[in-house]
């Protein structure tokens, strides 16, 4: 098994999920979806864990996701990487329901589907899953057994698909993907408590055959 290290802090208006992912061999790490406000407290961790942070990672670009972006690659000098159709987001931040200004933030890296992120020994693969926006994506690291899946897949649900660049139909592709994954997999979505792919096994099972949404 890997000896994948992970973090996790609760945070702004929605309790966003963010995650700091570590190879404790090499001290290096990776953040994925810095909220607002997120900073600060990552910055501590990874002082107090002696973890060098080499990459930033969006799942997608709506603002509770994506609002200290440009404030943690400020203070760590990470670069920001999301998939190209969500790089405008990031770039021109659709904030109309943030309490907070949401500053653009500049990806210097592509996501694409199958692709791979290294960190020291770990190998993190992308799964392009559409449907909560065009460039959503999820991040599998098969060897300690984790998925984070962003607001594609929730305990007992998934993300909207009524906002600008949403599709019903992406979404239950996406989620017919998921369920081809083995039932072990750790789920760490966006918002709320983790579960598994095997908890979630029944109904994602009947989006699959259905190739809908299930109400």
């Amino acid at each position: 098994m890997s000896a994948m290290e992970l973090v996790t802090g609760v945070v702004g208006p929605l309790a966003t999920n963010v995650y700091v992912l570590a190879d404790p061999a090499t001290n290096e790490a990776i953040a994925v979806d810095t909220a607002t406000p997120s900073v600060d407290w990552l910055v501590a961790t990874l002082d107090r864990r002696g973890w060098t942070l080499k990459l930033v990672v969006s799942t997608h670009g709506h603002w509770d996701h994506i609002g200290d972006n440009a404030a943690v690659q400020q203070r760590t000098g990470a670069p920001i990487a999301v998939h190209p159709l969500d790089r405008g987001r990031l770039k021109r931040p659709r904030a109309d329901y943030a309490p907070f200004p949401i500053p653009p933030s500049y990806p210097a890296v592509e996501l694409a589907d199958r692709g791979r992120i290294g960190l020291g020994s770990l190998r993190l693969e992308v799964l392009h899953t559409p449907g909560h926006t065009k460039g959503s994506c999820c991040l599998l690291e098969p060897e300690s057994g984790h998925l984070i899946t962003g607001d594609t897949l929730f305990t007992a649900g998934w993300g909207r698909t009524d906002l600008p660049g949403g599709s019903a139909e992406q979404m239950a592709d996406s989620l017919a993907r998921l369920s081809r994954l083995e039932n072990a997999l750790r789920v760490l979505p966006g918002h709320g408590r983790p579960t598994t792919i095997g908890d979630e096994r029944a109904w994602l099972d009947l989006v699959a055959r259905e190739h809908r949404l299930i109400a």
